[in-house]
């Protein structure tokens, strides 16, 4: 059985489960790579990123390099002698860094690969209404998630599933996918195959504020799916026009309602209990909003305090 060093490198929560199961598994940790903190908040104090605070909490070595091809950082990561490396949720690694170790550096994502590569797999399997998703570990090359894959681990999205709930459960299906997959590199167990390559791959894409705006002339369930697949980060938005006002609102919760109506799409219907959009075919039933400077509430506090004009709209 092979004598493992382990370099793990990771950022935000979903990554410090598989760090703290392999901890938790005696496993030796050399060094632990996160990124550099940052000014965060009203008063920009510096914001240790939540592998950190595990990493401290466990006096662990901490590397929190800003350039990962400068020499320095290179000298201080051979130092470690690290004969493997183990990727959670970090950025993109220089071949230098990824071709060190002796037993390969793998990469937990949280996905069914070669579906849902890049930024944000567990939003879009949402947002494209999967009713399946997974973790995989795969052994890093030159391009993004496309290395030989280890092991793969499938699990249910359920309908009321957001993307909040799904990381969490991803977060723990990962953790133990990451124990299982080093205890094959430790007994020399390992047998990688090529990830398959097909014309209709979808893809992770980086989330921005184009593609998290709510279209209301999409299906019901696209529009549903989209609200919960980007929920409760970081938020569907769209505009509403309301008694001469324009403002940007997001929507964290909603239900659908088909039927047929002959509202204009995106007529806003209020009462004192319900908050409804109208779309094709039905209805989007609004249960949790944020407007501009407020926190998120339900619908029902909002309509306590605030008022829609009967010819309320979203665009």
């Amino acid at each position: 059985m092979k004598e493992l060093r382990i370099v793990f490198m990771g950022t935000p929560d979903f990554a410090v489960a598989s760090l703290q199961a392999l901890v938790e598994n005696q496993y030796k940790i050399v060094g632990v790579i996160t990124a550099p903190d940052r000014p965060a908040g009203r008063g920009q104090k510096l914001h240790e990123s939540a592998v950190k605070q595990y990493a401290v909490s466990q006096n662990l070595t901490i590397l929190q390099p800003t350039n990962l091809k400068d020499e320095s950082f290179l000298a201080e990561l051979r130092a470690l002698q690290a004969n493997l490396q183990i990727v959670v949720a970090f950025r993109m690694l220089p071949k230098a860094v990824w071709q060190m170790p002796v037993y390969g550096t793998f990469n937990l994502h949280a996905s069914l690969l070669p579906n849902y590569r890049g930024a944000a797999p567990i939003n879009w399997a949402i947002i494209n209404g999967e009713t399946k998703t997974g973790v995989s570990t795969f052994f890093i090359d030159e391009k993004i998630d496309t290395g030989e894959m280890i092991l793969q681990e499938s699990i249910a999205i359920e309908p009321n599933d957001n993307a909040g709930s799904l990381h969490d459960k991803l977060m723990d299906l990962g953790s133990q996918l990451v124990l299982k997959t080093v205890d094959l590199i430790q007994h020399g167990s390992v047998n990688t195959t090529p990830q398959i390559e097909f014309k209709d791959i979808k893809t992770a894409y980086k989330l921005n504020k184009d593609n998290c705006k709510i279209d209301w002339n999409e299906s019901m369930t696209n529009i549903h799916n989209k609200i919960r697949g980007l929920s409760p980060y970081p938020g569907a938005w769209c505009t509403l026009i309301n008694n001469n006002d324009s403002v940007s609102v997001k929507i964290f919760k909603s239900e659908i309602e088909e039927t047929d109506h002959n509202f204009v799409t995106g007529t806003v219907i209020a009462s004192k209990q319900d908050l409804k959009v109208a779309g094709k075919n039905g209805f989007i039933i609004i249960k949790e909003i944020q407007l501009p400077g407020k926190r998120s509430m339900d619908v029902k506090s909002l309509l306590n305090g605030y008022t829609f004009e009967a010819d309320a709209k979203m665009l």
